[in-house]
């Protein structure tokens, strides 16, 4: 797994317990792995179908550095999954485990359609199919 973005954590994403708020980190996930997504398969059109259990491990406080992991591991018909992690930059401790985020690309109209993928396509810098 590659590790594309990288994010400060600042006083303003953490939650009353002084750590990194969820609900922050998981929007920074959904952006990170639909940009992956839409790149993969060549189309802006793409949306969330699902997300499995999300896995906290361990915490990230005010100056912390994380960065968020994608992988793409099937290609469906319509549909791309990926697995993520996310980790503290300078210790490379876990803080976050997502083994599945489904995406499913879409016609112009919104509905699924098939994109004819069925490997990585684009790597990123460093990645490797």
């Amino acid at each position: 797994m590659n590790f594309h973005t990288r994010k400060w954590v600042k006083p303003e994403d953490l939650n009353p317990n002084g750590t990194l708020f969820g609900g922050t980190l998981l929007r920074w996930i959904d952006e990170e792995a639909v940009i992956y997504a839409i790149v993969q398969l060549g189309n802006s059109k793409v949306v969330t179908k699902f997300i499995s259990e999300i896995n906290f491990v361990s915490s990230a406080t005010a100056g912390d550095i994380i960065e968020l992991g994608i992988q793409a591991t099937h290609f469906g018909n319509t549909s791309i999954t990926l697995t993520c992690e996310v980790r503290n930059k300078i210790t490379r401790k876990s803080i976050l485990t997502i083994d599945k985020l489904v995406f499913v690309n879409l016609d112009e109209s919104g509905n699924p359609a098939p994109h004819g993928k069925t490997e990585i396509t684009y790597a990123f810098a460093g990645d490797r199919p």
